[in-house]
C-alpha cells in the first residue's frame, strides 16, 4: 500500500490532517468494529482531525482490530499482563512496516543504531512473550551489528561488563529497561556516565510506582546518567514518542496526541489534565485512532503523563459489546 511509505514520510501538520482524514475514511468502511463503533455513537463523519471519534483501547481485549482479512502468516502482539489479567491483542498484518516505523522514530530521537550498542532489561517482557517491545528492541540490536549488543534478564554486572567494553570501541550505549529493573541497576551504583538510558513499561507489580519525576532522580543519582529518556508506546500503537528531562513526550510526524475531557470523550481540552487519545497513522492495518486510559496535559511542545482513569467504562463500548 503505497499510502504507508506516504505515512512514514509525513513532515508538517497540514499533510497529517489530510492524511488522517484519509485514513480515517478508509478505517470507517474497512476497519468492521471501529465502522460499527462510529455507527453507534453516531459520530461518521468527522470534518477535521478534532473531530475524528477515538476508539476505546480495551476494545483490543475483546475484539480483533483489523481493516482487512488477516493473512495465514500473520502474527499478533499481546500487552503485559498480572495474575490472570485479559491481555490486549493487536494484530500485526505487515512486520516489516512496524519495525520501519519503530526504526524511524528511533533513530530521529535516540540516534543511528549502528553506532551503538544497545543492552536490553526486558525480563517480564522476554517472559510473557509476543510483545511489540522486544521485537522493536531486537530489531535496533540486530542493526547495531555488534556482539556486545543483546538481552539480559538479571544479569545487572553483565550490563556493566558491556558497557565497559563497548566504551572500548567508541560506540555509545544505550540500555532500554523496564523501570523496575533499572531501579535495581540503580541500587547497584554502575557507573554509567557515558550511557542513554531508555526507561519504559513501569512497575510490573515487582516495585512501589514512583511519579515519574522521583523515577528519573531515582535512575540518574544511582548511575551518575546524563542522558535519560521515558518511551511512550503500547501494544495497541505502532508508533512511540520520547521524552527527555521536561518529561514532555515528542511524537514521530505521523502521531499526534489530542487530549479530551474525562466526562466527556468529545469535548476537546488543552492545557490541562484530560484523557490522551492517540492518532497514529501507522496503525493503518488495525486503528489509527485510540482513547487510552491515561490522562495527561497536552501542550504546543509535547505531552506528559500525569496518571491513569480511575473509570475505563467509556460511552459506546458497552453498547457495541451487547
Amino acid at each position: 500500500m503505497a499510502l504507508k511509505d506516504d505515512i512514514l514520510a509525513l513532515s508538517n501538520l497540514e499533510e497529517f490532517s489530510s492524511m488522517a482524514m484519509e485514513v480515517f475514511n478508509y478505517q470507517a468502511e474497512s476497519c468492521e468494529v471501529y465502522k460499527k463503533y462510529i455507527h453507534v455513537i453516531g459520530r461518521t463523519q468527522p470534518t477535521n482531525i478534532f473531530e475524528i471519534p477515538f476508539l476505546p483501547i480495551e476494545f483490543f481485549k475483546k475484539f480483533d482490530i483489523v481493516s482487512k482479512d488477516i493473512p495465514e502468516n500473520s502474527t499478533y502482539f499481546l500487552s503485559s499482563g498480572t495474575n490472570n489479567s485479559v491481555r490486549s491483542k493487536h494484530w500485526v498484518l505487515d512486520m516489516e512496516y512496524y519495525l520501519s516505523s519503530c526504526e524511524t522514530s528511533y533513530r530521529k530521537f535516540i540516534g543511528n543504531p549502528e553506532e551503538q550498542v544497545i543492552l536490553a532489561l526486558l525480563p517480564n517482557y522476554l517472559e510473557q512473550g509476543n510483545s511489540g517491545l522486544v521485537r522493536m528492541v531486537e530489531h535496533l540490536i540486530n542493526l547495531t551489528n555488534d556482539g556486545l549488543s543483546g538481552f539480559m534478564l538479571s544479569e545487572l554486572d553483565e550490563v556493566f561488563s558491556r558497557y565497559e567494553q563497548a566504551l572500548q570501541t567508541n560506540k555509545k550505549v544505550v540500555i532500554f529497561g523496564v523501570s523496575y529493573s533499572l531501579m535495581d541497576l540503580a541500587d547497584k551504583g554502575f557507573p554509567l556516565m557515558e550511557s542513554i538510558i531508555i526507561e519504559t513499561g513501569g512497575m510490573k507489580g515487582r516495585r512501589e510506582e514512583l511519579p515519574k519525576k522521583l523515577l528519573h532522580d531515582y535512575i540518574l543519582n544511582g548511575t551518575s546518567c546524563k542522558i535519560l529518556y521515558s518511551e511512550y508506546g503500547m501494544t495497541e500503537l505502532f508508533s512511540q514518542a520520547y521524552a527527555k528531562e521536561n518529561l514532555l513526550f515528542i511524537t514521530p510526524p505521523w502521531m499526534k496526541i489530542i487530549t479530551t475531557d474525562p466526562s466527556d470523550p468529545f469535548s476537546i481540552v488543552e492545557g490541562r489534565r484530560g484523557v490522551i487519545n492517540v492518532i497514529d497513522l501507522a496503525n493503518i492495518d488495525s486503528c489509527s485512532f485510540i482513547q487510552t486510559q491515561d490522562i495527561g496535559i497536552n501542550t504546543p511542545v509535547g505531552f506528559s503523563i500525569e496518571g491513569r482513569m480511575q473509570q475505563s467504562d467509556i460511552r459506546g463500548c458497552n453498547q457495541l459489546v451487547e
